[in-house]
C-alpha cells in the first residue's frame, strides 16, 4: 500500500448500456455461461455472476437497458449508445482455464457465431474474441500453462 491508504484488489462490476436488453441477457448467459442473479426478465437490469469475487462482492457482469437511470448517478440515454468502433468499452475479457479454450471454440461453432483467435506472446495469453448482440467485443482469455517469460523479461505475479 502507498500513501493513497487503499489498494483495489478485483473487479467488482462491469456495467454495459444495452440496446437490447433481452439479447444481450441470452447471449451471456445461454452462450457464455453466466448465471443471472435476479429476475432476467425484469425489462430493465439484469446481474450475471461472473465468479466468487472478492471480500464478499460477487464479481457481475451487469446489463442496463440504455434507457434506464442507474446506481452512481448514471443519466439514462435518450438515444441507443454506439457500439464497436464508436464505443469507449474497446473489449469484455472474460477469464477460463486454458484447457477449456478447444470447448469454447467447438460450442461457437455448433452455434454458428464468428470468432477469431489471438495469442500473447509477451504474457503467455491467449484469447478466443466474438461478438455480443449489441456488438460488444467478447474475450475469453486463459493464460498458457507452459508460458516462459521471454529472457530479460521478469514474470509478475498471475492469479487465477
Amino acid at each position: 500500500m502507498d500513501q493513497r491508504g487503499f489498494t483495489v484488489r478485483a473487479l467488482g462490476e462491469i456495467a454495459i448500456r444495452c440496446i437490447n436488453l433481452d439479447a444481450m441477457v441470452a447471449f451471456y448467459r445461454d452462450v457464455i455461461g453466466l448465471e443471472p442473479l435476479n429476475d432476467p426478465g425484469n425489462g430493465r437490469i439484469v446481474f450475471l455472476r461472473i465468479a466468487e469475487g472478492f471480500g464478499g462482492h460477487t464479481s457481475v457482469l451487469a446489463l442496463f437497458r440504455y434507457d434506464i437511470e442507474a446506481a452512481g448517478r448514471t443519466r439514462a440515454g435518450e438515444v441507443p449508445p454506439a457500439t464497436g468502433p464508436g464505443s469507449s468499452l474497446h473489449h469484455l475479457a472474460l477469464s477460463l482455464p486454458w484447457d477449456e479454450q478447444a470447448a469454447v471454440i467447438a460450442w461457437y461453432e455448433t452455434r454458428g457465431l464468428e470468432y477469431h483467435v489471438e495469442t500473447f506472446d509477451w504474457v503467455g495469453w491467449r484469447g478466443v474474441f466474438t461478438f455480443d448482440p449489441d456488438g460488444n467485443t467478447v474475450e475469453l482469455v486463459a493464460k498458457d500453462p507452459g508460458w516462459v517469460a521471454p529472457a530479460g523479461v521478469a514474470p509478475k505475479a498471475t492469479s487465477g
